[in-house]
């Protein structure tokens, strides 16, 4: 009697891919594995400018709804993989856009919360209409290679100095403008032993992370988090006490801060629409590139696998809801040493540039070093371009440059000539 297939058989073709269902569901388990720590990272880093400015409430309720549209979102986007287009990809949140959305627009240059989400939105049509239209390729090629080739690494190095930062490993010095946390504080009465113990317990996870990943283990940065989070509970960095059961609560704070609140009039209100629109294309440009270059923590999975891979991994996603109250507790000093070592991962393609070129090693360097020391993933973009039209044309090499990438670079100047950076 002829056997017949059943649902995933004939949806996905799994026998055909040659892998079992039980291959398919580990797989599913070990891609959501690898790149769940997003799920924490996330809300922190986009909450983090709220506490920095020492709006202790308006942060917990960014994560929160972050935390909620992170699942949400992610279960979208790798659904989709798994139903339509039938490849073995997780869709995540990428680690420079938020990096980008927090510390650049919404702490470097002022924006509020809800009119950044403003910027990400036409951002993301303007990536789909660009795309719909073929423009999104002519863009691509118009991106000189000593720029394309540093965005990702000048992105590591940003991230890595936020991770330093929330660590506490390195801290502010009036004479040097930063400098390493004076470990021997813990003999003074007025050392600052909290800032002592969060930098071990950051230095902890870094460890565990390196290990792991050097024996292939993966989910690396996961348990890395987790470890860390443990040995913060002795000493005092790991507060139990922020275990909230109430997701109720931060569903109510998805839906009032985060949910469609995009503030187009506040874009506007009381200020110059020519510097603002300037801005904003900026922005969007920015936001486009980095969109287009980094793919540390967008794209995961196992070519050999079928679509199913992606199914799990969706479900994992939704169901990471009912672990809010866990993710909660987590200190920032157990998530930074998740941030440095992703700058690790990123920072590895500089070797792809050719340091030789100084056509190419200018352009590409200010691009790297223009993101951390500016505190700016835009700014590192910007720089990088620009530098590279002049040196081309000081070279009597104008002909390598794009018209795309003139005009690009045109409106950028136009920025920085006319415009005030806060």
């Amino acid at each position: 009697m002829e056997k017949k297939d059943g649902f995933f058989e004939r949806f996905f073709g799994i026998s055909k891919n040659g892998p079992t269902m039980r291959i398919e569901i580990l797989a599913g388990v070990t891609t959501f594995i690898t790149i769940a720590y997003i799920l924490i990272l996330n809300p922190q880093i986009l909450a983090d400018p709220y506490m920095i400015m020492g709006d202790a409430a308006m942060a917990e309720k960014i994560s929160n709804g972050v935390f909620i549209g992170t699942c949400i979102g992610a279960f979208i986007g790798t659904i989709l993989c798994a139903l339509y287009a039938k490849v073995p990809f997780a869709q995540a949140p990428g680690m420079g856009l938020n990096a980008f959305f927090a510390y650049t627009v919404v702490l470097g240059m002022g924006y509020t919360y809800n009119e950044a989400l403003v910027i990400v939105f036409i951002s993301g049509i303007f990536f789909i209409v660009i795309t719909a239209v073929g423009l999104r390729e002519a863009i691509i090629r118009s991106i000189p290679d000593a720029v394309k080739m540093a965005i990702t690494p000048g992105i590591g190095l940003f991230i890595t100095i936020i991770g330093l930062k929330n660590a506490g490993l390195v801290v502010g010095n009036q004479a040097t403008l930063v400098s390493m946390v004076d470990f021997s504080q813990w003999r003074s009465e007025d050392g600052n032993v909290t800032l002592i113990c969060g930098a071990l317990v950051a230095l902890v996870g870094l460890i565990v992370i390196g290990v792991l990943h050097s024996r292939n283990v993966k989910g690396s940065i996961l348990y890395g988090i987790a470890a860390a989070t443990i040995v913060g509970i002795p000493l005092g960095v790991t507060k139990l006490s922020a275990f909230d059961m109430n997701i109720g609560a931060k569903f109510h704070d998805f839906a009032e801060v985060s949910f469609l609140k995009m503030d187009f009039g506040g874009m506007f209100s009381g200020k110059n629409p020519v510097d603002t629109i300037l801005t904003v294309v900026m922005l969007v440009i920015s936001f486009s590139l980095v969109n287009m270059f980094d793919s540390i923590g967008t794209l995961m999975g196992a070519a050999k696998q079928s679509g199913m891979t992606s199914l799990v991994t969706a479900v994992l996603f939704l169901a990471s809801i009912i672990f809010a109250p866990i993710v909660g507790i987590v200190p920032g000093a157990a998530t930074a040493p998740a941030l440095i070592f992703v700058g690790i991962l990123m920072l590895s393609n500089i070797k792809d540039i050719d340091f030789s070129d100084m056509t190419i090693a200018l352009p590409a360097f200010c691009t790297v070093v223009f993101m951390p020391f500016t505190y700016s993933i835009a700014n590192g973009v910007a720089v990088g371009l620009i530098m590279y039209c002049l040196i081309k044309l000081f070279t009597a090499k104008a002909s390598d440059v794009k018209v795309l990438t003139w005009i690009i670079s045109i409106v950028f100047i136009f920025r920085y000539a006319f415009m005030t950076l806060g």
